[in-house]
């Protein structure tokens, strides 16, 4: 069950989130989770939003040349070393975790993060086999 996840390079210039927000604010787009990754000349923005076509379609249309890939949403509980029961499995599966980030919003109480993985497939199947519950479509409207 993975999600989608757009991501676009800007210019690490004031004001270039704020416009890529403006445009899909406009258009009824909401972002459901965030991460920005700086140097000192480009960000890469990686989000998941409520309607991934609508936004990949609006950002091209505004001259944006959005990526866009397979990401794994997990829910974990909100305390100490929950993190850790997710990556735990991954690293003894030899699965790399290329980055992680927290979903704005929370499921049955509990947080959700954003894994980006080099093998979705796999990693879907050994958190599955450590009581790692995987999200689908769910965290477009959560």
């Amino acid at each position: 069950m993975s999600i989608r996840q757009l991501s676009v390079s800007l210019a690490n210039i004031p004001g270039s989130f704020a416009t890529i927000s403006e445009l899909l604010g406009r258009e009824g787009v909401n972002i459901r989770a965030i991460s920005v990754a700086d140097t000192s000349d480009i960000s890469t923005v990686r989000f998941v939003v409520d309607d991934h076509e609508k936004a990949r379609n609006i950002l091209t249309g505004g001259g944006y040349d959005p990526k866009e890939i397979d990401v794994l949403a997990v829910e974990i509980p909100d305390h100490p070393g929950s993190v850790s029961a997710v990556l735990k499995p991954l690293k003894a599966a030899g699965i790399n975790v290329h980055y992680l980030y927290p979903h704005l919003g929370r499921i049955h109480g509990n947080a959700i993060v954003i894994l980006g993985v080099d093998k979705p497939e796999e990693a879907q199947q050994v958190l599955a086999d450590n009581w790692v519950k995987i999200l689908g479509r769910e965290v477009y409207n959560v």
